[in-house]
Order: C-alpha cells, then structure tokens, then sequence
C-alpha cells in the first residue's frame, strides 16, 4: 500500500512488535497505533524523504532505544511516545527536526541530563509548543541552553483559534480533490489533573518537566524569555533556591506548578501580575513570609500553600504577626479562654500584693538597723556620748553619803 496515507490502529488489542514496513511507507502522513499492546523496539528503517507529519505510539510496552533514523522525518510535527517502557538518554537530536511542535516523553524510563549534542546546528526545536517529559529519570540543572532555543514559546503566533493537525489534499486523475484532516491529540497534566485534548490550540504553550530529579535554581530565562508559556510544571524534583521574581513575567500563564521541591524565601509578589493563573501550588517547600495579596492570589485555597511551615497569611489560618516576636498572639476567644485569662489574672494580682507586703515588712526591719547603726557611727565620730543615767544607790535611798 504504498499510496497510504493515513494508518490509525488505536485502542484496540494489537499485540506483538511493530512491523518494520511502517519505516518504508514513503506517502505516510499519520500513523497512530495509540494504546494497544505492541512490544519490542521501534523499528529502525525510517526512510529518508518520508512525509510523516504525526507519530503516535503512546500507551504501549514498547522498549529500548530511540532509533536514530526518526531524525529522517523532517516535516514531523507531532511525536507522541508516552505510557511505554523506552529506556535512553534525552535526544536531542531530534532538535534538527525544524517543524516539529509537540514533543511527548512522558511516563518512560528516560535518563541522565537533558544536554544539547548537536552544537552545529541554531535549530533545536525552534517550533516547539509543548514539551511533556514528566515521570521519568532526568538529572541535573534545568536546559537553560535548550530554554533560549524554543523560539516559539516567546511570544503568541497568531490570535485565531486554530488547532493543530495534519492536513494534506490532492487531485486525482478523474480529476477528483481529495483532502485529509486529522487534528492532533494528546493527554497532559493540567491543572492538577490528567486532561485529554481531543484538539490542541496553536496557540498553547506548556513545559511539563515534573516527577524527575532536576536539581538547582529555575534560571531566570524561562521567566525572562518563554513569555508565551501558558503552563509550567516544575513540581516534584529536588529544585531549591529561591522563586524567581521574573516569573512575573509570563503573564499568558495559566498554571504554575513548583509544589514537592526545595525552594525557600518568600513568594515573590511580582507573581500578582499573572490575572490569567487559575492553579497555582508551592505546597511542600520551605519557603517562608506573607503570602502575596491580590487579583488571583485571592481565589487559591490552603492546600496551595500547605507544607511550609514558614508560610503566613490569608488563606492559611496562620496570622503573620505570630511571627514577630514584639507581637504577642490575641487571647482565646472561647470561654474556657476568658476564664483561664480571669483566673490568671487575679493569681498575679495575689501573686504582687504578697510580693508589696513582703518587701514592705523587710524594708521596715532592715531600715530601722541601717538607721540605727548609722546613728553609733555619727555619734562616734563627732565624740558625742549617749547621756549616763545615774540610778539611786542603796545608800541614797537610806540617806547616807557614798
């Protein structure tokens, strides 16, 4: 069938490995064996010259490595190889592939750094829109260098609302004119939940790099640069430092996802200028101070926050003059409260009589001594004697002389 132009096999109970023929099908357009049961590697005889614009192999126990020759698919827009068991490196290889546009690795056993090999070329994935490479065993910082390559994620192409998709026509000798559309599909994380496009605007931008092991700070080039990004997904790697305030920034941004990280310091308040952030989660960090106020900051919930114990502020129940030590918290307000207060009220106010009393009677009996003894001392050094009393002898009292 060497005219075919689209093959969707989808969901259904296919088993076995792909069959290597489908690299050699020159007038292929789509291939979509979504969600069967096809095991084995995938076949490596991807000709050169091929049309492919749409590759879905997604939800399947497919195996091994990438096979170079992918890279042969030069006008490929739509990868999609999520759900299987791949085991390889990051290929940035197929940065060469200049009309590419969804990218989709998630849920693999994908690992080591994500590093630019190919240093010849400027075209590293200058059509991406969405990148998806969650759930796998990525290391390292993340590719600033990769980050100010994807040219397309800087700004909004077009204000139509258009969807993706392979689309091809032609006439036949009849002449008769044919055309195919097929709107291209994907499931991502958004907003906390797996979500299925049946179609993907153009103009959605998303990077979703959660559940790996990046480690360090988020560069300031992704708030500085990707300004069309509409998604961001950072969470659950071993990121720290502090947020940037350049995320401010991105304000087509809908999500933004940096729960189960490292990161400390304060929530910047140049993130009140997203009016577009629906989700936004830091849950499970360190991070510490009051929590911005304002335009969407005033709609998220506590489980937003939770997990940092330093955070305070509406909406968590922790008022942030708990933290100043110069301020002491307001008393209870329940009645047990008040009669507590009451009880260790009139206990102090027993407590500093008996204390008035106390000192009074000793200040009394230390006076007197203190007078006293300065009285001898004065009298002493001035040479003045205490009066003598001359009491009758026995004699006197019988009228005789002494």
């Amino acid at each position: 069938m060497t005219s075919l132009q689209v093959l969707d096999l989808s969901h259904n109970n296919l088993s076995g490995m792909m069959p290597q023929c489908f690299g050699n099908l020159s007038s292929m357009l789509v291939l979509n064996l979504e969600g069967n049961n096809f095991h084995g590697t995938i076949p490596k005889t991807w000709e050169t010259g091929n049309k492919l614009k749409a590759i879905k192999l997604g939800q399947n126990n497919l195996q091994g490595k990438l096979p170079r020759s992918l890279g042969n698919c030069k006008k490929l827009e739509f990868l999609d190889l999520g759900n299987n068991k791949i085991k390889d490196t990051f290929p940035s290889w197929l940065g060469a592939l200049s009309e590419l546009r969804i990218l989709i690795l998630h849920s693999n056993k994908f690992h080591g750094t994500i590093a630019i090999k190919v240093l010849e070329t400027n075209l590293l994935f200058p059509k991406l829109h969405i990148i998806d490479l969650s759930n796998n065993g990525f290391v390292g910082t993340l590719p600033i260098n990769l980050f100010m390559r994807w040219n397309a994620m800087t700004n909004i192409e077009g204000k139509n609302a258009t969807y993706l998709h392979a689309y091809n026509h032609h006439f036949t000798a009849n002449p008769i004119f044919l055309s195919y559309f097929f709107p291209y599909s994907m499931t991502i994380t958004n907003k906390g939940k797996k979500m299925e496009y049946a179609k993907i605007l153009e103009v959605f931008r998303a990077i979703d790099l959660s559940c790996n092991k990046f480690e360090g700070e988020i560069p300031e080039v992704v708030g500085n640069y990707l300004k069309g990004l509409q998604l961001l997904n950072l969470s659950n790697n071993i990121l720290d430092g502090q947020i940037p305030p350049t995320l401010g920034y991105l304000t087509n941004l809908e999500v933004l996802d940096l729960s189960q990280n490292k990161f400390k310091g304060r929530i910047p308040t140049q993130l009140t200028q997203l009016n577009f952030l629906e989700v936004f989660n830091v849950s499970h960090n360190h991070l510490t101070g009051p929590i911005p106020k304002g335009q969407q900051f005033d709609t998220f919930e506590n489980n937003s926050f939770d997990g940092n114990s330093g955070l305070c502020g509406m909406p968590l129940s922790r008022k942030c003059d708990y933290y100043n030590p110069k301020v002491l918290p307001p008393p209870s307000s329940t009645s047990k409260g008040h009669e507590d207060s009451s009880l260790l009220a009139e206990f102090s106010w027993k407590l500093v009589l008996l204390g008035y009393g106390s000192g009074f009677l000793i200040g009394v009996v230390f006076g007197n001594i203190v007078f006293t003894r300065k009285c001898e001392w004065f009298m002493k050094i001035f040479q003045i004697r205490y009066p003598r009393i001359r009491y009758p002898t026995r004699q006197r009292r019988e009228g005789v002389k002494d």
